[in-house]
């Protein structure tokens, strides 16, 4: 379908920071958007992101490039204005469980082997590199990447809805569980619960862990690996740690506001489904979760989970990002992907590339959708 002019129109479904990012560079290139959330924008799994800026250990080249040109774009917004509380570069720390040392080394070998900052430090030495870390809690052998850092996913969103809102993109909240709508075999626009039809010449669906279930709806399979897990914010605490710290039993990042930011998997058995459908955890798992981090701060500060939030972490069942345009859907564009945030400007930026001249970013290769078919 074309719209007036030579606009090209496009309907983006997802308020998270794949759908919000994209929906910005598309009005970049010049296009006209309709951005359509099921809630609030940040709502769902992006409000809920340990949102750790990073491409550290292993994994394949192709998603290693990618997610390094991802932590370029933060550099470029970092570098726009450095006083944001909200995005900062000050490292990340990690160490792996008691006699896991020799796995921590070879991790550090294979980093330095592809020129990924990392630095090998010990409970005696961490002091040296990073503050505020507790060095009775640092495993006999630890890696420090300098390059990395956090985002507040939440801000940022926000922030980017400002250019948005001022570029003159449309915004549709709280529009319920939409679909794409289909005409001759192609994607034509969206259609709301309440019988709203949003006609585009191209559909973005970036709904985190949703996503699986909306393009099953066209007849495509993308296998899902979604767990449910947990982000728990603590009342603000002054505190010199900066780095993020990935650790055997609590993940913990500076969060704007003096709060910290905690994540883990250990806890996720202890997760239960109500009823109406959202999750509940026993306060008591979330308490020992904020002593677990406190324990890795200098001075074992007392931590106090002021707020949790639960939900679906979106992971594609073969832990690769879905990137690009489905195959038997033309014009239906997916971006599905567990590294959300690191990745969230870089994949804006290159869909919105593709929807605009049709030409397909060799970037983005390894992670069609058709690998699934």
């Amino acid at each position: 379908m074309s719209t007036a002019g030579n606009t090209r129109r496009v309907a983006v479904l997802g308020g998270g920071i794949l759908g919000v990012s994209t929906a910005v560079h598309l009005l970049r290139e010049g296009a006209s958007v309709v951005l359509v959330t099921e809630a609030e924008p940040a709502s769902g799994a992006s409000g809920r992101s340990l949102s750790w800026l990073n491409s550290a250990g292993e994994r394949a080249t192709p998603y290693h490039q990618l997610r390094l040109a991802g932590i370029d774009r933060y550099r470029t917004l970092f570098a726009a204005d450095p006083t944001r509380d909200w995005l900062r570069f000050d490292g990340g720390l990690h160490w792996a469980g008691t006699g896991s040392e020799q796995d921590t080394i070879a991790r550090h070998e294979h980093e330095r082997a592809h020129a990924y900052d990392s630095v090998l430090v010990s409970p005696e030495t961490v002091g040296e590199h990073t503050s505020g870390i507790s060095a009775e809690a640092v495993g006999a052998a630890a890696i420090l990447n300098p390059g990395e850092g956090w985002v507040s996913l939440p801000h940022l969103i926000g922030f980017l809805l400002e250019e948005f809102t001022a570029r003159g993109g449309d915004l549709v909240t709280h529009a319920g569980t939409s679909r794409v709508l289909v005409e001759d075999g192609r994607a034509t626009g969206i259609g709301t619960p309440d019988g709203r039809t949003l006609p585009a010449d191209a559909v973005v669906v970036a709904c985190g862990p949703q996503t699986p279930a909306v393009v099953a709806g066209l007849g495509v399979d993308i296998p899902d690996a979604s767990p449910v897990s947990m982000l728990v914010t603590t009342a603000p605490v002054e505190h010199p740690a900066r780095a993020v710290l990935n650790t055997p039993r609590a993940a913990v990042r500076p969060n704007p506001g003096a709060t910290f930011a905690l994540d883990h998997d250990w806890y996720e058995e202890s997760i239960t489904q109500d009823a109406d459908g959202t999750y509940s955890i026993p306060e008591e798992v979330v308490h020992e979760l904020a002593a677990e981090a406190a324990a890795l701060l200098e001075g074992r500060p007392q931590l106090i989970a002021a707020s949790w939030k639960i939900g679906r972490k979106p992971i594609p069942g073969d832990g690769e990002p879905v990137l690009g345009e489905l195959e038997p859907v033309p014009g239906c564009f997916v971006a599905f992907t567990h590294s959300g945030a690191t990745l969230g400007l870089i994949v804006g930026e290159l869909l919105a590339g593709e929807i605009m001249t049709g030409r397909r970013h060799p970037m983005l290769e390894t992670f069609r959708p058709g690998r699934f078919a």
